[in-house]
């Protein structure tokens, strides 16, 4: 797999650019084939953080994942094992569908229990329950993006969902960690 790393606010040194490529390999034993895709790696500082973003575009599944420390190595190691933790639960996921379907192999090379780490952690994740412990429903009046962004500020949370006045589609405001707003648009 090749990675397009590049720099926000700062030059990437040989050395930082073979250690990103040196943990990201690593997530290749995951797979039965290395993903023909080109991932790409961002490195920014910003003040005292130092960030690094990572999306790895696969078939039918977009990995990303996003990690701010002091230290750049220590970030680059954190997003690894958040990429690591979103494979294995997608291969969790995929494995039980197939299981339930018994049906074809999936995109995840299938792993052998010679780890006892390993295989205690993939069964914890097979166990794992997505328990919802509070349904809210709320009437969505029409309104404009501003608005939406004031009621969420109002309310003191970090997203608002609400319907846009202007599309007439449901949408999601929310805060950044810069302290900006974004907006999601669900694309049919």
């Amino acid at each position: 797999m090749n990675y397009n790393i590049r720099g926000q606010r700062m030059d990437v040194t040989p050395a930082l650019r073979d250690y990103v490529e040196k943990k990201l390999t690593k997530l290749e034993r995951y797979f039965e084939a290395p993903p023909q895709s080109d991932g790409t790696v961002t490195l920014s500082v910003t003040k005292n953080s130092n960030a690094v973003e990572v999306t790895i575009p696969l078939q039918g599944l977009l990995l990303r994942a996003e990690e701010k420390s002091n230290d750049m190595y220590a970030s680059i190691d954190l997003v690894v094992d958040k990429l690591e933790r979103q494979i294995r639960k997608h291969k969790t996921k995929v494995n039980r569908k197939v299981r339930q379907a018994a049906g074809a192999r999936g995109v995840f090379k299938e792993e052998n229990a010679s780890s006892n780490a390993t295989a205690t952690l993939v069964r914890d994740e097979e166990d794992e329950k997505f328990e919802i412990v509070r349904t809210k429903r709320f009437r969505s009046e029409p309104m404009t993006v501003e608005d939406a962004i004031l009621e969420m500020n109002l309310v003191g949370h970090a997203f608002f969902v609400f319907a846009n006045a202007d599309t007439k589609e449901t949408n999601v405001v929310y805060q950044r960690d810069d302290g900006t707003y974004g907006l999601i648009e669900s694309v049919v």
